[in-house]
């Protein structure tokens, strides 16, 4: 899976579990709401800044927004 899609699925279910629209979270990120459906589709890379604004509303590591859902926890 490609990182732009791994983006996708965890900004589109972190914004779900939050009950935020497109809409609401374009806002409080201060991005465009199409902007956020081209994300969540995995059309749309992010900048740096955009993921760090994106993180802050949904109160992630901005590095939470990259991490692949498939991926287990290394365990000692």
């Amino acid at each position: 899976m490609n990182l732009r899609k791994i983006f996708g699925l965890n900004l589109q279910r972190l914004r779900r579990e939050r009950r935020l629209s497109q809409e609401q979270l374009a806002h409080l990120a201060g991005c465009a709401r199409a902007y956020l459906s081209g994300a969540e589709a995995g059309r749309r890379n992010a900048t740096l800044d955009i993921l760090e604004a994106l993180a802050t509303v949904l109160e992630v590591e901005p590095a939470d927004l990259l991490k692949d859902p498939g991926t287990r926890p290394e365990t000692r």
